[in-house]
């Protein structure tokens, strides 16, 4: 589990692609910090499995599947990425409810400024939009954001300076493409209301024939 608080963007150091995964070797420092084998951090909103340590990095793994349904399979070496460790009880609940399980990703179709802030407006999947409401939470490549405004072809979030500058988002333009883990909740609440609505939905056509019949 995880907030949606970017603690540092970390390097790519090195990767070895293999035939069944790929191993990320990620240059940090805050990261690092009480990790252990074993441990999951966010990479870009991706919960990895820390394999190994050093004094400067961590190395994780991907497995084609992941590579293919992220952007992690556009990195390469030197490639920033936001980092985040999982969520303990010593640290604050800053964003909301992230799990590290990435629904689908989103491409930046458009920038503007506005004072200090920047607008970025996403060009996106229908299939994650029916989750993103205005004034909702989505994580964009591990950031919690809130939704400026969402309509049927994608959303728009407000980026203020801090962000900007301690996110991989802030730094890249038109046409990157970014990791999107929509708010678990509208998921949940989908599931349990979705089989009730159907079946209150049949009850209706079939009262509706009955009284077209009447």
């Amino acid at each position: 589990m995880f907030t949606g608080i970017v603690e540092e963007i970390g390097a790519i150091a090195s990767m070895d692609l293999r035939r069944g995964a790929t191993s990320l070797v990620i240059q940090c420092k805050t990261a690092l910090n009480g990790t252990h084998l074993g441990d999951s951090i966010a990479v870009n909103g991706v919960c990895l499995t820390v394999v190994a340590l050093s004094e400067h990095s961590f190395t994780t793994e991907a497995v084609p599947e992941t590579l293919h349904r992220t952007n992690l399979g556009n990195l390469k070496k030197g490639s920033p990425v936001n980092l985040e460790r999982s969520l303990t009880l010593n640290r604050s609940m800053g964003g909301h409810y992230v799990q590290g399980h990435i629904d689908g990703t989103a491409r930046i179709e458009r920038l503007e400024s506005e004072g200090e802030a920047l607008n970025y407006y996403f060009e996106t999947p229908s299939e994650l939009l029916r989750y993103i409401v205005p004034k909702g939470f989505v994580t964009v490549d591990g950031a919690s954001l809130t939704v400026v405004d969402a309509d049927s072809q994608g959303f728009s979030v407000t980026l203020i300076p801090h962000t900007q500058q301690w996110t991989v988002m802030g730094k890249e333009q038109v046409g990157y493409l970014v990791n999107v883990e929509v708010d678990i909740m509208g998921k949940y609440i989908e599931k349990l209301m979705g089989e009730r609505l159907s079946s209150l939905e049949q009850r209706l056509a079939v009262l509706e024939s009955n009284v077209y019949r009447l």
